[in-house]
């Protein structure tokens, strides 16, 4: 069921699924995501099974500001603060030490947790109005089944779970792509998951350069897990192939009896039938905005293999270039 978020009854409406471990279609200004009562591990649980995710596989819990990330984490340092000082509300998720006795199923029992506010409306006012009901923060991974496209509708939200799903509908999401994921527990910024907050802005921020979480000569801890850093992810049921323009019109010239889809920036003037073609934006923001209804456009439209132009390898590019790599793995 589809309620309009901006009602405050349909807010109060979530609140008491929440707050009775249910679960609830939750909009962000990044994608939608499945929410539960994070300190609730059954109904946590509820969200591994719905996503058929694996339960050590840890999920992001969603606050409503900083001093409510306090009831999970324990310990927040100089610079994690920092950033949430400068980018929360916003698109930032932070991997921080985890209190031991609370958001077990959550945080995958893992010793760390991922924290964030986000800044759509709607979801400030559910988390709002959950924290005076006692409920600190919701777990929240992206709405749909596990490894496959994130959702940025209330109507995708509803093609994955049905209509028995609570969903808040609040239009589609300005952000697209996942939040970026800065691990602060290793002592400096070390990036898992690139997103809209790039490493400049981080470093800007926190005067720290920001590590790759490959990097063997500065870290000597391994990772903590994340949401979303899987190597195979974000993947629709076709067939993903990321191509350079010169190879992509090549493999166009020679295309014989498959269905395809095409997302790039420069379109052919002439393509058999079978292709579909839409125009990837210039624009970085623009194109993570559209890039999961894209794919959930061409799955719909039964084709056999989407073909992407991979976008350029430079910083405002990152996180696109992330969730194709992964689609396509």
């Amino acid at each position: 069921m589809i309620l309009p978020g901006e009602d405050a009854s349909a807010v109060a409406a979530a609140v008491e699924r929440i707050r009775r471990g249910g679960l609830l279609g939750l909009p962000t200004e990044t994608v939608y995501g499945l929410a539960a009562d994070a300190a609730n591990d059954a109904a946590v649980a509820a969200i591994f099974a719905a996503k058929g995710r694996p339960a050590d596989h840890p999920l992001i819990v969603h606050v409503a500001d900083a001093q409510a990330a306090t009831h999970f984490t324990a310990g927040v340092p100089d610079f994690a603060r920092a950033l949430m000082a400068a980018f929360w509300p916003g698109p930032l998720t932070l991997i921080l030490p985890r209190r031991p006795d609370v958001a077990v199923a959550a945080a995958g029992g893992h010793a760390s947790v991922g924290l964030r506010c986000p800044s759509h409306p709607v979801a400030r006012a559910l988390l709002q109005a959950l924290a005076q009901a006692g409920v600190w923060g919701v777990a929240a991974p992206s709405a749909n089944q596990f490894g496959r496209v994130s959702p940025t509708t209330a109507q995708h939200v509803q093609g994955e779970f049905g209509d028995d799903l609570l969903i808040l509908d609040g239009g589609p999401c300005a952000g697209g792509i996942e939040s970026t994921i800065i691990d602060c527990t290793r002592g400096r910024p070390v990036l898992l998951r690139p997103g809209a907050i790039t490493p400049a802005q981080v470093q800007a921020v926190t005067a720290l350069a920001v590590v790759a979480q490959d990097d063997r000569q500065v870290l000597s801890a391994p990772a903590p897990k994340a949401s979303g850093t899987l190597a195979s992810h974000y993947a629709p049921r076709a067939r993903v192939r990321l191509m350079d323009r010169v190879a992509l019109q090549q493999a166009l010239k020679e295309l014989s009896g498959q269905r395809v889809a095409v997302w790039a920036h420069a379109l052919p003037d002439a393509v058999p039938d079978q292709v579909l073609l839409r125009r990837m934006p210039t624009d970085p923001a623009t194109a993570a905005r559209q890039l999961f209804a894209v794919l959930r456009e061409f799955d719909a439209q039964g084709v056999d293999q989407i073909w992407v132009e991979l976008p350029p390898d430079t910083p405002p590019w990152a996180g696109v270039r992330d969730r194709l790599q992964r689609a396509a793995a």
